[in-house]
């Protein structure tokens, strides 16, 4: 079994596309309405709005692959780029996505292991992510590799609001 994992460039962004559809709707398609996840990956993944999450130097995207097929991806920011404001001295996971047939493989702690080796790399202080409240097995995963829940945030699906829990990890 080989791991590898790419930086995601503006050339990727029909790959990085295709793997965000794939990926979202394998996790949230049976807990939301057609309409809402229509709308929701109309707006959060078309190709303008993912190459111009590519350009922006405070974002960057992560391919993880498996036997050298595209397993899943990683999106992290920093400053202006985070969906909250957290500060400098943090790093947000705002994407880690792993296709359901690569899973329990440890691709998903092997990309979150990436995100902290970044966040030292950057001094940065704590790493933070929102979670659906009622994606349990995610849940779990994080408090497992030592997150905590510090907060909560509304995440809207289409015409939905949902609530997202902010979970923390302080980097030591």
């Amino acid at each position: 079994m080989t791991i590898n994992i790419k930086k995601c460039t503006l050339e990727d962004a029909h790959k990085l596309q295709e793997i965000s559809y794939e990926t979202f709707n394998e996790t949230f398609k049976h807990q939301n309405s057609p309409e809402n996840m229509n709308a929701y990956l109309q707006r959060a993944f078309n190709l303008e709005q993912l190459e111009k999450e590519l350009s922006n130097m405070s974002s960057q995207f992560f391919f993880v692959y498996l036997n050298n097929e595209v397993a899943g991806y990683l999106k992290i920011n920093t400053h202006h780029a985070q969906s909250e404001e957290m500060g400098d001295e943090s790093l947000e996971i705002e994407r880690i996505y792993i296709k359901n047939k690569f899973q329990k493989h440890g691709l998903g702690k092997y990309l979150l292991n990436k995100a902290v080796e970044i966040a030292r790399e950057h001094n940065k202080k704590k790493i933070w992510l929102g979670v659906w409240e009622e994606n349990k097995n995610a849940i779990a995963f994080y408090k497992k590799t030592g997150f905590v829940q510090t907060g909560a945030h509304s995440f809207y699906m289409g015409d939905e609001e949902q609530v997202d829990f902010i979970m923390t990890r302080t980097i030591i």
